[in-house]
């Protein structure tokens, strides 16, 4: 009520609320005496208490039913709503007894709201009445009398659902045989409630005209008038007869008021077509009162014939047809000439104006009704009557309606039998007038009009007939017959003439001609024309029910035979008076049309006579045609001749003068007819002999194909056209062309096609289908032999059609091919027992099962093949009923021949899996539970174990580098297996292929639960199964740089669901385990491998590990099997049965000879033992270490020769060298976990032996192709790395236990040694493989060799003994020793291996700090020349700038600010790897550098843009959320930790995660880079365009400010620098550094505060405290100071320190430079030298060479004076 914005009364807080006032007025008690309720008029006021206690009565009314009441008296239609249904749930859920308290006041209540304007509120109050109902019962008796009334009108709402909840309320309180009775006793009071509304109430009176808009009154008026009619009409259809005589005096006052009558001219349509209903109900149930009102009655009735509303019009016609039969005299009131009949007539004409269903049904009781006097003349009125009829049937709304043209059509028919029937004087004008004027016109329209021709015109004209000729057959006295044979007589003539016009016409209609021929077949016989359907036999199958689809089909065929039969038998019952005119009427209209088709060509008269014939096939008809087609040439009158010398029929005559004419012709596309022609010649033929001999004369011929499929296919639907050409179809005639067909067909489609005719190629393959699926009781269409010919053909063009190329040519072949496939194997009962159907069923599987690139097939056809083949299979399992199927067993065999061919990559193999799959699927339908099936499919695909083991040959020897270079396996002779290289290779190899395949069969078998049989026999072929598919995937995961190919591979086993956690959850494993282990124990190598992966993926506790073996003793003697078992299984023994193992292994080599010590069962198989036993450190065994340390020196002083030391690997066995591998594993572990100390002669062999090792190492460095020579080769790399670690990491007090002089020797003679050999090795490795691809084999040698080379001492380095290397023109102020090693190092970060490039950075890392001293000597002479300095890393700068071209090329099309994703050791790897490594060594060289070094070597990086370059590539290789995931060295906290919290280890073994390794890399460097070159990054950052300043700043100010301004602040705060006279605090939690300068009497403060994008944003230097400083001074201190921080690339420790020196220097008398105003200079920190002769002010000298360069003039600054 009101806007929200209005002014409310000082004080009131809260908005108006009606509910909240009728709750405080039922708390305030005694306040407010109470309120008005409704009564049933407005006089009548009721009166519901506002609060209890008030009176008695009003302690019956419950407070919350109160507020409710209240509520409904509100005029806000959505709480009137709330309150209904808060009414009716409280009705449902409070006690019957407080329930019964609103009684009282509820009829008032009901009364008003039952007329709400608004619907919902109806429906609701009539909703919650029945919920008032259901909880009062009985008790509603007393109020019934005040509400029946208007629960009356609420039955008859407007609104369907509100009347709905209204009558469900009536029926819940009375039950049907009370109603009566309940409306009985309260009559008079409904009565009054009606007549009220009816005669006294206004729109004005129901509502309040000052509150209620005036269209709401109103149509609240005519609803309540509306339902108040149709409550009077249903009040006296529900009174009992006997009560109606009550009603009559009441109900006579309401029919003596004019009121009531002038409702029929209402303007509102609801309120005509209740009133109508309303008399039709008194002319039922009270026609005396009717009768006394007929005066007011029939003209209210009568006159409104026209009324054309559709609400209206039923209630209208009713109304009419009871009118003129319950008043008798009703024309005697209206005149029927003037007032109804012109009504009648316009409405007629219209075609009753879109109301034709309602109007035209009652017509004929209508006209019934009407007496003779009115309707003279009659030969007028019909004439009027039909023709209004006829001229509404043209109206285009009428023709566009069916169901409207069908109700006009009916009418007239009904009418014009009524008329015929009609006696009188003028009969026979009648009659004429009906027949000519009327009927047959109609009929010529209907015939014209397309849209009408379906209509029941025919149908109704033939049962018109039939009761005609019933007539006319009747003899009678007074000459009834006579008239109805003269009428059918005058009928057929004037059909005659009237179908002449039509069709003597060369332009005749094609439409019409078809019309007529449909009429003259329904005319012929009405009943065949009536069942459509009985012309088309549809055919259902089921698959699984072979015995029901027999059954059916018979049935279906009996339905059709009965069908033909009941059309013959009509025809032989054909009425005389029908037969004879009728054949007349067709053999006139077949003579007519036989001349136009001679003479005239004409197409569509050759059409309708086929259509005739099809009717009318008899020889008369036949023989008419043959006499008007007399005017043939010679040639054919002999062949005339000849055929009646054979043949009398006119109808074969027919067939070989004019319809085989007919036929050959080309141009001819539509033959349908024909054939049709065709069809009634034969059904004229006297025997199938004649039909036979026809149909051969035919095939002989040169006719289409389409002619003969069209042939068939009528047979097909029809067994009386069946029957005719049975003998033929089974002829040999037919076959052998069919034969030929196919073969044609085939041989066409595998060629390319010349254009030509796509329907005439369809129609062929449509053929030939049809001839193999169609089958007649379970027997071929054509002879069985035939069907098997055409299945040969059609295998062997699929065959052909596998190996060809072109798949444009044999594509629409193969999609024919597949259709005919399918349609046979799905419709002919067994087919699939022809071996020619199953080998053409295994055509189709190959395709299907191979890669659409090979088959060179759509992907529809594919899946065209794939229904194809699975139907077949389909039929073939329910076929084979225990037989065995060469289909099976041939595409087992040809599955397994794939799979082991090496020939698939992997679409080709998930094809294969996927079809083969869905075969199996297929069989384990059939098989049910008991698996036959898919048990042989599987033994004969699975290969047996000569199969396997040639499998395994085929998988590349490559996996045993990583698994041999680990320890994890130890050989002494050869690998064995294939030594192709899997690098480029395209085909998986057949072990791959064959396990997948035979997993998924597996795995399909025990989700399927086919398991069954000999259950332990099938157990264990599974568990082969999938030990082989293990076995595939552990030599997968072995390779150390797997191809894409097989990346690829591992992911469609992903998809496919074929993995062991799979089968884990499908089986149990236990026996699977077993299986491994002795294939383990047997083979060793790779399977032991697998049997360490399965138990570690179990996860299975020690008990169920030893139940694998019984004792460690079991694996002794020592093969090479048990050695690898024993190894792989040492990680998952426990601490006892290692130890009793560690003992045996002692023990052995004690007792050890000369010539067991290469041998497996000898030292090297305990040695390998012993060093997996040792490697995670899990038992403590300390005092054997030594011991077997004495025993290896007791060999070696026994057989040196045994050791390979210092000598070339070329002559050495595989045996010597695994022996001696195990031995350097051996010593590294010694060194790592001995705690017992070594005497002098065991160090003195340990580091002998090393360094004799290495020379051998180095000698044969063209050996390292040799897997066996290259793992020697790491592992005395490794060694040394172990030494070299050992004593890197030796703590002061540990070397004091070892022997005196250990550790010089050490680093004077044997560290030395170990560096002198490795760093030239190599240079001359990478130099002889510089074009060697990323995965060769030199990359593990290189990783070790790498890694011993990164504990080269700094002096070592320095002290190289490399071969000279200079390169021309290149300036630098280094010694040769260091140009030498780095032009020889720098060109190493290209190369493409990983531990090349991360090895040389160590050692140049170590190199960096040393390189600036050297130009600190040229420094001076800079200062005075404006001369370039001889930058001191060349060698490093020309790597650089190689690789920012290379760089440029694979980031350009990348922009800034996304992530781009290298491949882990791909070329892009190495390249960007090298790059940012170099860049990493730049920025270490330039911290090192001195402030005025730094300065130059700036402006070199600005001048190059190197740096520009670099911060733009390095935003697309850091990613967006820089997240680290790896382990952390720090106590784990909150904080995320992020690649710039976490240092990057970088490990020549390249241990970590490779995929981050480049992220965390780019983001150290962009670390490095913000913190020693800030004022370039910000100066690069300004300079950026607007996205890229956004990403940069967005990034840093997220990422790395924090980091940055921390270890700022915690620089200054752990800063061990001092200054004379200042001071430095740093507060980190505020980001300020505080620095105090004091000097003498002079104070000062500065606050240095960092951004939050530090460094990016610029450093605010603020004023403190400050004591005798001027303010200008003071502003240029800052001001200089601001300058440092913001352009000085350095700390703010840096920073501080020179403005200090500036302020310094100021305070002992050096003045300012007068350019810069500053004593020492921002960029080269030099003093004011340069002074001008004139004014004697001195300059730095770089600020006067900008001076003049930038003014063009050599004057002062100053003075202006010429400077000299």
């Amino acid at each position: 009520m009101g806007g929200k914005n209005k002014q409310r009364t000082k004080g009131n807080l809260r908005p108006s609320s009606s509910g909240r006032a009728a709750e405080l007025l039922a708390k305030e008690r005694g306040t407010v005496p109470g309120f008005t309720g409704f009564g049933t008029s407005q006089s009548d006021l009721g009166y519901v208490p506002a609060i209890q206690g008030a009176e008695e009565v009003d302690s019956l009314v419950d407070a919350d039913f109160r507020m409710v009441l209240r509520k409904l008296s509100k005029r806000d239609v959505t709480t009137k709503l709330k309150a209904m249904q808060e009414f009716g749930m409280m009705c449902k859920e409070r006690e019957a007894e407080v329930v019964k308290g609103v009684l009282p006041y509820w009829p008032r209540i009901y009364c008003k709201i039952s007329l709400d304007h608004d619907r919902r509120v109806r429906e609701a109050a009539q909703q919650s009445f029945e919920q008032l109902i259901l909880k009062v019962k009985k008790h509603l008796a007393p109020y019934l009398k005040s509400i029946m009334g208007y629960w009356l009108i609420a039955q008859c709402d407007t609104y369907s659902p509100a009347a709905s909840a209204a009558k469900v309320a009536f029926e819940k309180a009375f039950p049907s045989s009370k109603q009566p009775e309940a409306l009985v006793f309260c009559k008079d009071e409904i009565l009054n409630v009606l007549q009220d509304h009816l005669l006294k109430e206004t729109a004005d009176t129901l509502s309040d005209p000052q509150t209620v808009p005036e269209e709401e009154r109103e149509a609240k008026f005519f609803r309540i008038l509306t339902c108040s009619l149709l409550a009077l009409k249903k009040l006296l259809s529900m009174l009992p007869k006997k009560e109606m005589h009550s009603l009559e005096e009441k109900l006579m006052s309401l029919l003596s008021q004019n009121k009531f009558w002038k409702y029929s001219k209402n303007n509102v349509s609801q309120v005509r077509s209740a009133f109508f209903e309303l008399i039709s109900a008194f002319c039922q149930h009270l026609p005396v009162v009717v009768k006394a009102e007929a005066p007011r009655v029939c003209p209210a009735v009568l006159l409104s014939i026209d009324d054309g509303d559709a609400v209206v019009c039923p209630a209208l016609w009713e109304a009419v047809l009871y009118t003129i039969t319950t008043v008798e005299d009703c024309w005697s009131h209206v005149n029927a000439r003037k007032g109804v009949l012109p009504k009648l007539w316009t409405v007629l004409r219209e075609g009753g104006r879109g109301l034709a269903t309602v109007i035209y049904p009652n017509l004929l009781p209508f006209i019934s009704k009407v007496p003779p006097d009115v309707v003279e003349p009659k030969l007028e009125y019909f004439r009027v009557f039909f023709s209004s009829i006829i001229q509404g049937l043209s109206n285009e709304r009428t023709i566009a309606s069916p169901s409207e043209s069908s109700a006009v059509i009916t009418a007239f028919m009904e009418c014009l039998c009524f008329a015929v029937l009609q006696k009188g004087k003028d009969q026979s004008q009648i009659h004429q007038m009906l027949l000519c004027d009327q009927l047959i016109p109609f009929v010529s329209a209907v015939l014209k009009e397309p849209k009408l021709q379906s209509g029941p015109l025919f149908y109704q004209t033939a049962e018109m007939l039939s009761s005609w000729e019933a007539k006319a057959e009747l003899s009678s006295d007074d000459g009834t017959d006579e008239v109805f044979q003269k009428l059918l007589s005058d009928f057929w003539g004037h059909l005659l003439k009237m179908c002449i016009l039509h069709v003597d016409r060369l332009d005749a209609d094609r439409k019409l001609l078809f019309a007529i021929s449909g009429m003259l077949e329904i005319l012929h016989n009405p009943k065949s024309a009536m069942k459509p359907n009985n012309r088309k036999s549809l055919k259902i199958r089921f698959t699984d029910e072979d015995e029901f689809e027999r059954n059916t089909a018979c049935r279906k065929l009996m339905e059709v035979r009965n069908g033909d039969s009941e059309i013959q038998a009509d025809l032989q019952q054909t009425s005389r008076l029908r037969k004879e005119p009728l054949e007349n009427l067709v053999c006139n209209l077949a003579e007519l049309s036989i001349v136009y088709v001679n003479e005239q060509k004409s197409e569509q008269h050759l059409n309708f006579l086929s259509a005739l014939l099809n009717t009318f096939s008899s020889n008369r008809v036949f023989q008419v045609l043959l006499e008007q087609g007399n005017n043939v040439s010679h040639a054919q009158a002999e062949s005339q001749n000849e055929v009646k010398a054979h043949n009398r029929s006119p109808s074969v005559q027919f067939l070989y003068l004019n319809l085989i004419t007919w036929l050959k012709e080309d141009w001819r596309k539509d033959t349908h007819f024909l054939v049709d022609i065709l069809y009634s010649v034969l059904h004229c033929c006297s025997n199938n002999d004649e039909r036979k001999v026809i149909l051969d004369d035919l095939i002989k011929m040169d006719l289409k194909w389409v002619i003969f499929l069209q042939i068939i296919q009528k047979a097909c639907s029809s067994t009386t056209k069946l029957s005719l050409v049975s003998d033929w179809l089974k002829g040999d005639t037919l076959g052998e062309r069919l034969v030929m067909l196919a073969d044609d067909l085939c041989c066409l489609g595998l060629k390319p096609r010349a254009a030509s005719s796509g329907s005439a190629f369809s129609e062929k393959w449509t053929l030939l289908s049809l001839v193999l699926s169609q089958h007649v009781k379970s027997e071929s269409l054509i002879g069985e032999t035939f069907v098997e010919r055409i299945i040969d053909k059609l295998q062997a063009a699929l065959s052909k059609a596998k190996d060809l190329s072109e798949a444009g040519d044999t594509e629409p072949s193969v999609s024919f091919i597949c259709d005919v496939a399918s349609s046979f194997f799905s419709s002919v009962k067994g087919c699939l027992l022809m071996p020619s159907s199953e080998d053409l069923l295994l055509t189709i599987f190959q395709l299907c099962a191979q890669r659409q690139d090979a088959t060179h097939l759509t992907d529809v056809l594919v899946c065209k093949l794939k229904h194809t083949w699975m139907s077949g299979v389909n039929s073939l399992v329910h076929q084979l009923q225990g037989t065995q199927s060469t289909f099976l067993l041939k595409a087992a065999l040809w599955v397994k021949n794939q799979v082991q061919s090496s020939s698939l990559d992997v679409k080709r193999l998930q094809v294969l899996i996927s079809t083969v799959s869905d075969l199996l699927l297929k069989l384990m339908e059939a098989d049910g539970q008991s698996g036959c099936l898919v048990r042989a499919y599987v033994e004969h695909v699975t290969p047996d174990k000569t199969e396997w083991g040639k499998l395994h040959e085929s998988l590349c020897s490559e996996w045993m580098h990583k698994p041999l270079l680990e320890g994890r396996l130890s050989i002494n002779c050869e690998p064995l297996g294939s030594t192709v290289k899997l690098c480029g290779t395209t085909k998986l190899p057949g072990h791959l292929c064959a396990s997948a395949l035979l997993s998924k069969i597996v795995l399909l078998q025990l989700k399927n639960c086919v398991v069954r049989g000999n259950h332990d026999s099938e157990r264990k072929k599974i568990d082969n199964i999938i030990a082989e598919l293990l076995y595939s995937l552990q030599w997968i995961e072995e390779l150390e740089n797997p191809p894409y190919l097989l990346l690829e591979y591992l992911h469609m086993l992903e998809e496919m669901h074929i993995t062991y956690e799979e089968f884990s959850t499908l089986s149990s494993t236990a026996n699977l385990q077993q299986t491994i282990f002795h294939r383990s124990k047997e083979h060793g190598r790779l399977w032991s491998l697998t049997m360490a992966k399965v138990i570690c993926t179990e996860n299975a506790v020690s008990w169920e590990r030893k139940e694998l073996f019984k004792t460690t003793e079991g694996f002794l003697p020592l093969t090479e099997g048990r050695l690898h078992t024993l190894q792989c299984l040492s990680s998952f023994l426990i601490e006892e049965e290692k130890r009793e193992l560690v003992f045996h292994c002692v023990a052995k080599l004690m007792t050890c000879t000369q010539a067991e010590l290469s041998s497996t069962d000898g030292a090297f198989g305990c040695l390998s033992i012993l060093n997996s036993c040792l490697k995670d450190r899990s038992i403590d065994c300390d005092h054997l270490l030594p011991a077997v340390l004495k025993i290896i020196i007791s060999w070696k002083n026994d057989n040196e020769d045994s050791f390979l030391f210092s000598c070339n690997l070329k002559e050495a066995s595989a045996p010597l060298l695994g022996f001696n591998i195990e031995l350097m594993r051996y010593l590294a572990l010694l060194l790592k976990y001995s705690a017992a100390p070594l005497a002098d002669n065991e160090w003195d062999f340990l580091m002998c032996s090393m360094l004799a090792w290495l020379e051998t190492t180095s000698e044969s460095r063209l050996l390292y192709h040799i897997p066996l020579v290259q793992i020697f080769a790491c592992v005395s790399c490794d060694l040394a790395s172990a030494l070299s670690a050992y004593f890197e990491a030796a703590a002061p007090d540990s070397t004091a236990n070892l022997p005196k002089n250990l550790v010089s020797e050490w680093k004077e003679f044997f560290s030395e040694g170990i560096h002198n050999l490795l760093l030239p090795l190599l240079v001359k490795i990478t130099g002889e493989t510089k074009n060697a691809s990323e995965g060769s084999f030199q990359n593990s040698v290189l990783s070790s060799l790498g890694e011993a080379l990164t504990y080269i001492s700094k002096d070592q380095f320095l002290n190289h003994k490399l071969p000279p290397k200079f390169v021309a023109g290149q300036k630098t102020n280094l010694p040769d020793k260091l140009q030498t090693l780095l032009n020889t190092l720098c060109p190493l970060l290209l190369f493409r291996a990983r531990p090349v490039q991360v090895s040389v950075y160590h050692m140049l890392h170590k190199l960096m700090p040393e390189l600036p001293k050297f130009d600190d000597e040229d420094l001076k002479s800079y200062g005075d020349e404006e001369e370039e300095l001889a930058l001191s890393p060349p060698a490093l700068m020309s790597i650089l700038a190689t690789q920012e071209l290379l760089l440029e090329n694979i980031l350009e099309c990348i922009p800034v600010g996304e992530f781009a994703v290298i491949q882990p050791l791909s070329d892009e790897f190495c390249l960007v790897l090298g790059y940012l490594l170099t860049w990493k060594l730049t920025l270490a060289f330039f911290k090192a550098a001195s402030s005025q070094l730094r300065v130059l070597y700036s402006q070199y990086l600005r001048r190059t843009k190197s740096l520009n370059k670099l911060l733009y590539h390095l935003f697309r290789l850091m990613p967006e959320n820089p997240i680290f995931s790896g382990p952390t060295s720090e106590v784990p906290n909150k904080d995320t930790k992020t690649f710039f919290t976490e240092e990057l280890r970088l490990d020549v073994k390249g241990t970590g995660v490779l995929s981050s390794q480049i992220p965390h890399l780019a983001c150290s460097v962009y670390h490095i880079t913000l913190k020693d070159l800030p004022a370039m990054v910000r100066l690069w950052w300004n300079s950026c365009e607007k996205r890229v300043f956004n990403v940069v700043d967005k990034f840093t100010s997220k990422y790395v400010s924090s980091v940055l301004s921390s270890q700022e602040i915690s620089s200054v705060q752990t800063s061990t620098q001092l200054f004379n006279g200042m001071t430095v605090k740093a507060r980190s939690a505020a980001r300020e550094v505080i620095a105090t300068y004091s000097v003498d009497d002079i104070f000062i403060e500065l606050i240095i505060q960092l951004p939050s994008n530090y460094p990016l944003g610029s450093i605010t230097v603020e004023s403190g405290k400050r004591v005798g400083v001027a303010v200008q001074q003071w502003r240029n201190w800052m001001l200089q100071l601001s300058t440092y921080l913001t352009h000085q690339n350095g700390s703010i420790m840096e920073g501080l320190s020179l403005w200090k020196n500036n302020v310094d220097k100021r305070f002992e008398g050096v003045e300012d430079c007068m350019i810069c105003f500053s004593v020492i200079h921002g960029s080269n920190y030099s003093l004011p030298k340069k002074a001008c002769r004139t004014c004697k002010k001195k300059f730095h000298s770089a600020c006067l060479y900008k001076w003049f360069s930038s003014s063009n003039k050599s004057t002062c600054p100053l003075c202006r004076e010429t400077f000299l």
